[in-house]
């Protein structure tokens, strides 16, 4: 059997594969920075200011140096020429540092400049999601790191690469494919890949079916550049072909390469290729090809994306619900699940941390609402699937992701853990406040984080068919070794959920359990990392749904900064 069948094997059981997840790119930002008011650290002149940056990576508290602008001579308010390309991941905390010297000399070595404290004219930290999220894409914030003195501000604006919004609409045919089924023809399918840097390929597309024939015509797809070629014009494109067979044992036909440049050429006679199959022409010295692919159409479109609705002004409402059922054990005991250890958090606190620290960028005022359920509340004993964790029901926000902690630490200390789990108030309560904004200014997002079985599991089900149709998105993540059959049930990435025979109009669950992500050698950082990751990576797909369906277009951004600076910019 061939190389590729065997490659194909593993692959052939997805039924489809999604360009907009898994292992493709991310969107790619473009960084400008601009500073005012910097120290004057010349004697005879001004300063020579030139901006470094530094990233972070999740698995290291290490930073590394990722680019640097050209230095600008003589300038206090320098606004630098060269950009920082970054991939932007909603689903990651991307820490970033920019930090300003004043450059004495044409080296590129860093050391000849900050050989001494006085090279040094500041530094700023901040989130990529943080420039993205602050109004219109831009960030201004004040420079530290000397003692006593003010270094002045730093501003930073975001612009998103033009082909990361490009979406390719193709339609392909074949002629004369190599008839494989004994009994018939073929049943010819495309699967496509994107090469990688390293050599290796990803899959980014596989076609539809086409039964019983040699000259297939395969439906129109669409696909975004990013998946295809990672903006890279030139980047080999490889297609296989294939034969469909009902045990998954499909036989290669054979394969071509082309690129997005040959394909952008549109139907022409450039883009008719033959399918080769590399043994076939090895062993057979007469063998001429096993058929051709003729490219029929291609057009290229630019989409709306998730960052422009955000540039435009479109907040992230952040919301957050625990579960205070009796089966989380007593809280002050350390077998429970809600147990406050002194040197660390518990699962709840972790996970609302990770996933909180990433979504509060998109949000300004950095106010959550945060609720509990299950729980019996004093001074009556009543009980409650939908409380203030701050004890006050008229206004149940707290101030940051850290307010939040603050007002679950206290809540543990005067309600009573009882039951059962229900998760339909929690749900209607946020989705009361997405149905009062369906103009596309606000996204809601709802995290849950729970102990166990569901109870209300009919409710709930009506609860998410009717949220699919507002502004919404729930994460919800299990802690402790509960079954939960359920929650995967109401995730529907395999079987979209309904209730009273009505479907659900979006998948916006997202399901996960903590355990999978306890990291045995304690790095829990990069554990949390991968589970903020996996819970929050189809949050701008959900977003970028409901806004399609409702013909919801961004606003227009705010006018792009004009820098007012001047300086003569030298390269380094």
């Amino acid at each position: 059997m061939d190389d590729a069948m065997d490659k194909f094997d593993d692959m052939a059981s997805v039924s489809e594969f999604d360009p907009i997840q898994g292992s493709i790119p991310a969107t790619k930002v473009e960084i400008t920075v601009s500073c005012r008011n910097l120290l004057d650290k010349d004697t005879f002149s001004k300063s020579d200011p030139l901006c470094v940056l530094y990233v972070q990576g999740i698995e290291t508290i290490q930073w590394r140096e990722f680019g640097r602008t050209e230095v600008i001579d003589n300038s206090l308010n320098p606004d630098f020429v060269r950009k920082f390309i970054l991939d932007y991941f909603f689903e990651e905390r991307q820490n970033l540092r920019f930090d300003l010297y004043d450059v004495d000399s044409k080296s590129p070595d860093l050391s000849k400049h900050v050989s001494t404290i006085q090279d040094f004219l500041g530094q700023m930290f901040c989130t990529l999601g943080e420039i993205v999220g602050s109004s219109g894409s831009r960030l201004e914030k004040p420079l530290t790191g000397i003692p006593g003195k003010k270094c002045g501000a730093i501003i930073l604006s975001v612009e998103e690469l033009g082909n990361c919004r490009d979406v390719a609409t193709m339609q392909f045919c074949a002629n004369k494919l190599d008839k494989k089924d004994f009994f018939g023809k073929s049943d010819p399918f495309m699967v496509f890949y994107r090469s990688n840097e390293d050599g290796t390929f990803t899959i980014c597309h596989k076609t539809e079916v086409v039964k019983n024939t040699l000259n297939p015509v395969w439906l129109q797809f669409c696909i975004p550049v990013r998946a295809l070629c990672n903006g890279d014009y030139d980047r080999t494109i490889k297609v296989e072909v294939y034969d469909w067979d009902r045990d998954g044992s499909h036989d290669f036909i054979g394969e071509f390469t082309t690129s997005y440049r040959e394909l952008a050429r549109g139907q022409s006679q450039f883009n008719v290729y033959e399918v080769i199959n590399p043994k076939k022409k090895i062993k057979k010295k007469k063998y001429v090809n096993s058929g051709t692919v003729t490219l029929l159409s291609f057009t290229v479109e630019s989409e709306h994306t998730f960052l422009d609705y955000i540039k435009g002004g479109t907040q992230i409402n952040f919301t957050v619900a625990i579960d205070f059922t009796a089966s989380n054990g007593n809280p002050s005991q350390s077998t429970s699940l809600h147990y406050m250890n002194p040197y660390q958090m518990n699962a709840y606190a972790m996970a609302l941390k990770a996933v909180g620290e990433i979504i509060q960028d998109y949000d300004s005022d950095k106010m959550f609402p945060a609720l509990g359920f299950g729980a019996k509340l004093p001074p009556d004993g009543r009980v409650s699937h939908e409380f203030a964790l701050n004890g006050n029901p008229d206004n149940p926000y707290c101030n940051g992701i850290e307010g939040i902690l603050e007002a679950y630490h206290r809540s543990l200390k005067t309600v009573q853990l009882y039951g059962p789990t229900n998760f339909a108030p929690v749900i209607n309560h946020v989705a009361r406040y997405a149905t009062a904004v369906q103009d596309g200014s606000q996204y809601f997002v709802l995290l849950i984080i729970t102990d166990g079985v569901i109870s209300d599991m009919a409710q709930t089900k009506e609860a998410i068919v009717n949220a699919a149709k507002l502004p919404m998105s729930i994460i919800i993540v299990g802690v402790g070794q509960a079954e939960f059959d359920a929650m995967v049930e109401l995730d529907g990435d395999d079987i979209r959920i309904s209730s009273r025979g009505k479907l659900a109009e979006r998948d916006i669950v997202q399901f996960v359990p903590f355990r999978d992500y306890i990291d045995r050698t304690g790095n829990h950082v990069l554990s949390m990392a991968r589970l903020a990751k996996d819970v929050l990576a189809e949050i701008p797909d959900q977003f970028i749904s409901y806004m399609k369906t409702r013909s919801i277009k961004p606003n227009p951004a705010p006018p792009p900064y004009t820098p007012t600076g001047l300086g003569v910019h030298t390269q380094i």
